[in-house]
């Protein structure tokens, strides 16, 4: 659905060439929810810009639905941009118009007959869960309230894609979640293959199938969501996990441990597992949670604990050695 190929974004400023992206290939399946992740300066909304050709790239490839958006006429553009709904943190909303007013906007600027107008604006509100404020002005509205006017507003002439820049950073923890399970619902029953920047991984863990890792305007590390949080690689991507998935345990904690602390991971089915149950019962230690949680990474568990197991040094390894061959990871933080 959207292929970006070797794409970078020069800017010229008084101190020199600035690279907001650099060298950037990625490829967005049709119906997928993809994510880019990265501190602010990180390119992400850059690249974003680039996929719709608001920023057109220095260098590089920008194709969505097969065609190649940077062969096209000025005039081929503004109706290819017509399949592209994009939406902001800072909504973008007409103050002096009403909700219905400011959805109607978009059908207008697209040539939409006034006949066919009204049904498709109290549908877009029905969808969105606006219906009873077509006729509020944007000042009546909550932040969340003024973020759905504005997806309704994106999806008005049945976009294929919608680019979604930094979409909740502006709204509380309980009015993201609602945006985004609006997301998901949305991307379920249109088929809209949506991309999502942001810089809050609790985002991608909740909505998206897929991310990358963006830093200094490159990608570096992308893969499925699940993988990206059961085996981050790359030390900032480790960071952002751990935002997530906080496990520092405190400094006093770990002098008090006189046993081998151990941290297990237990992915897919096995999370719902008793492995160290059974272990326990196996082998003469004594073992003792520490920290420990299971997170959901779309609708697969991804469990993590941190252990403390006590006895014989002996019974210690042979215990150790039973978890390696059933968890999916199995890292010792210290001996006893």
């Amino acid at each position: 659905m959207i292929t970006v190929e070797k794409v970078s974004k020069v800017f010229k400023t008084k101190a020199g060439l600035v690279n907001g992206v650099e060298n950037v290939s990625l490829s967005i399946n049709k119906g997928e929810i993809y994510g880019i992740v990265g501190y602010s300066g990180a390119g992400k909304s850059t690249l974003l810009r680039c996929m719709n050709i608001l920023e057109r790239p220095t260098t590089g490839k920008v194709w969505i639905d097969g065609v190649d958006l940077l062969g096209l006429s000025s005039k081929e553009l503004r109706g290819a941009r017509q399949s592209i709904g994009m939406i902001f943190q800072g909504f973008y909303l007409v103050s002096s118009k009403t909700v219905f007013e400011n959805v109607a906007f978009a059908l207008k600027a697209a040539g939409v007959p006034k006949s066919k107008r009204k049904n498709r604006v109290l549908e877009l509100l029905e969808l969105v869960g606006l219906r009873e404020k077509a006729n509020d002005y944007p000042v009546q509205l909550s932040g969340g309230q003024k973020q759905r006017v504005s997806i309704a507003r994106a999806l008005a002439n049945n976009p294929k894609v919608l680019l979604c820049d930094e979409a909740t950073s502006a709204l509380d923890p309980g009015t993201t979640k609602s945006i985004l399970k609006l997301l998901k619902k949305i991307n379920q029953e249109l088929g809209i293959t949506i991309v999502i920047i942001t810089h809050e991984m609790e985002v991608v863990k909740e909505i998206c199938n897929r991310c990358a890792v963006m830093q200094d305007g490159r990608v570096i590390e992308e893969g499925s969501t699940y993988e990206i949080f059961a085996n981050p690689t790359e030390p900032l991507t480790k960071a952002f996990i751990q935002t997530v998935l906080s496990f520092e345990l405190p400094a006093k904690l770990l002098d008090n441990c006189t046993g081998t602390l151990m941290r297990l991971q237990f992915r897919g089915d096995i999370a719902g597992e008793a492995v160290v149950s059974d272990m326990l019962q196996s082998f003469p230690v004594r073992g003792n949670i520490l920290h420990g949680k299971v997170e959901y990474i779309g609708e697969t568990p991804l469990g993590i604990f941190i252990m403390e197991m006590t006895g014989e040094r002996t019974a210690i390894d042979k215990a150790v050695a039973y978890l390696k061959e059933r968890v999916n990871q199995l890292e010792v933080i210290q001996h006893a």
